[in-house]
């Protein structure tokens, strides 16, 4: 081992532990392993710059576009609402129909803006049915990683371990070479979750009411102690607020003075604010046992609320909101979007700050009170998903068929190799943005900003693990496992390890990180066992996706934790049988579909 294999090895256990703990961003990450290696030296600032005109990186931003223009015409929507209305005597069937339409074009669009249409699609289709939300949303997360397996636009990681091989010398993966494998996952992964998600998953989240909908649910909101109120001139302890009511209070706002500690034992003034954190139910019961009032003061029944014009809703913050990083009072939310938020929730977090003063992150949950002339507005707005339910229709804006003829013909000249995916892609996103079909800001605001930068920071980063050798000690590392197999099993087991290795680092880190992270090994792995290196980076593709057992590995599977109600082991034990089967198929197929010797 030589000191710059030493040294990338180290930054790489760093950059995990990182990725892991989410000390930073992911994409922060990702730049600041790249400048450590600049200023190392092992990176040249031509290097440094190469991410950013990788192939794959065009490519995924233009397939972004491209699929936000079609998810604009709402031609989808139309059609989930379609089937769940043909479905009301074979609920399972249709929920196999719709995750089976997730798959296929989840092949073809980006799988994070389909899970974001399908969410409230897949709500309403839930209330008609009386089925769980719980027992198909993570299944839908499920079903459009198997449908990324199916084409190499299916998602990010196929394209960017593509790249990694025509930059190594090597052919490019072509559009439709993951489509047997790809289906062979699309059928098992199908067949299981249709037939385990009714007995391993939660019917946690039921479908009824809209204060309901919340009740089970822990949320942020602000209380105000009036001065009529209970519980003025005693303490929350006297009066078993946390006993009573399973609300606990955070924090204690008086005259702009902030107290944290021993909130339980200050008596209580009129004026005071109290930031509290408890299921809806249970605080709008002590609203009304104790006379405090809600910031601000509302009645939330669903009968008062319909009965005002307002309705309650729940709006998830999506990866291109202009809401992340800001606060509510900072943006004057109830000025923008007409409405107000009463409460916020954050998956594995406590929030202990002012409503109004916390800062947003994606995927963050804001219940929110607003007129059902404004929510129907807010749809429209690509800051926040509606979780509700919603009626849909086909949206003719201006040259809307355009998009129905661009991407299929992107799509078939990619395939028959007429063009290249990445100038097909571009020519397409250009096309659509000189008609009007899509304005030059919906475009921006369409790309996921936080892979494209992961991405091309990741770049320079695997050209450094093949140019320091430490692919090739890796790989060294890894065929000593095989040591014990004859010259003709060899190659299995390393697809093996390859496979298990890259689907363990993707439970982690992020898809994007782990195949870039394991493709340079996967490369050096053929040349050294005297076999074709492709049916490695295959394997580096297919496990990179096979993200089932954390809710954080994949942004599908965050997206619909929180609508879903779940907690962190219903994915691993919904999920560990999957990812194993996943495993074997693939040690056993993959050599099938990309022989080790082609002939």
């Amino acid at each position: 081992m030589t000191f710059e294999i030493g040294f990338m090895l180290g930054l790489l256990a760093v950059g995990l532990v990182a990725f892991i703990k989410e000390i930073f961003p992911i994409e922060v990450t990702a730049l600041g392993i790249l400048a450590v290696l600049v200023v190392a030296g092992i990176v040249g600032p031509k290097e440094m710059a190469a991410g950013f005109s990788s192939k794959a990186v065009v490519a995924i931003g233009g397939l972004f576009v491209l699929s936000h223009a079609l998810m604009k015409t709402g031609v989808l929507e139309v059609a989930a609402n379609r089937l769940s209305e043909h479905s009301k005597d074979r609920p399972w069937f249709g929920i196999g129909i719709l995750l089976l339409c997730v798959g296929v074009f989840s092949g073809f669009l980006n799988n994070t803006a389909m899970v974001a249409l399908s969410i409230p699609l897949v709500m309403k289709m839930c209330g008609r049915l009386g089925l769980s939300p719980s027992r198909v949303l993570i299944p839908l997360s499920y079903a459009s990683i198997f449908g990324g397996t199916l084409t190499l636009i299916g998602t990010s990681t196929n394209l960017l371990v593509s790249a990694v091989v025509e930059e190594s010398g090597e052919p490019p993966m072509r559009m439709f070479e993951f489509t047997g494998m790809g289906l062979v996952f699309l059928t098992t992964g199908l067949l299981y979750v249709l037939i385990f998600s009714r007995r391993l998953l939660p019917a946690r989240a039921e479908v009824g009411a809209t204060a309901d909908k919340y009740s089970m649910r822990d949320f942020l909101t602000e209380i105000i102690v009036e001065e009529k109120s209970k519980l003025v001139g005693t303490t929350l302890i006297e009066k078993r607020v946390n006993e009573r009511y399973q609300v606990t209070a955070l924090e204690l706002v008086r005259d702009d003075e902030r107290h944290v500690a021993d909130v339980g034992h200050m008596p209580l003034a009129a004026g005071d604010r109290l930031i509290v954190q408890g299921t809806v139910d249970n605080i709008l019961r002590l609203r009304q046992e104790q006379g405090v009032s809600l910031l601000p003061d509302v009645t939330l029944d669903d009968e008062e609320l319909s009965a005002a014009g307002q309705v309650m809703a729940e709006a998830w913050i999506t990866h291109s909101s202009r809401m992340i990083g800001r606060t509510l009072k900072g943006m004057d939310f109830h000025r923008q979007y007409g409405g107000f938020v009463l409460a916020i929730r954050r998956i594995g977090a406590t929030l202990r700050e002012k409503v109004a003063n916390v800062r947003l992150r994606y995927t963050d949950s804001l219940l929110l009170l607003i007129p059902r002339a404004r929510l129907d507005k807010l749809r429209r707005s690509e800051d926040l998903l509606i979780l509700s339910e919603q009626e849909v229709a086909l949206r003719r804006e201006r040259l809307w068929w355009l998009v129905f003829l661009v991407l299929p013909a992107v799509i078939v000249a990619a395939g028959l190799g007429w063009m290249k995916i990445t100038a097909g892609v571009l020519v397409g996103s250009v096309l659509l943005l000189l008609l009007g079909v899509l304005k030059p800001q919906e475009a921006y605001r369409s790309i996921d900003w936080s892979v494209i930068f992961l991405i091309a920071a990741f770049v320079p980063v695997g050209h450094a693990f093949v140019s320091t050798g430490t692919a090739d000690f890796v790989a060294k590392g890894m065929l000593s496992v095989t040591s014990w197999a004859s010259p003709a099993l060899a190659p299995y087991v390393a697809l093996a390890v390859v496979y298990l290795a890259t689907s363990t680092l993707t439970q982690m880190v992020s898809n994007n990180a782990a195949a870039i992270i394991v493709a340079p090994i996967a490369l050096s792995l053929g040349p050294s066992l005297g076999v074709d290196p492709r049916p490695f980076l295959f394997a580096v593709c297919y496990a990179a996706s096979a993200e089932f057992m954390t809710p954080m590995g994949y942004q599908t599977n965050l997206m619909v934790y929180g609508a879903g109600g779940y907690r962190f082991l219903d994915y691993t034990r919904f999920g560990a049988p999957l990812n194993l089967m996943f495993w074997l198929l693939s040690t056993l197929l993959i050599p099938f579909f990309f022989p080790f010797q082609p002939g």
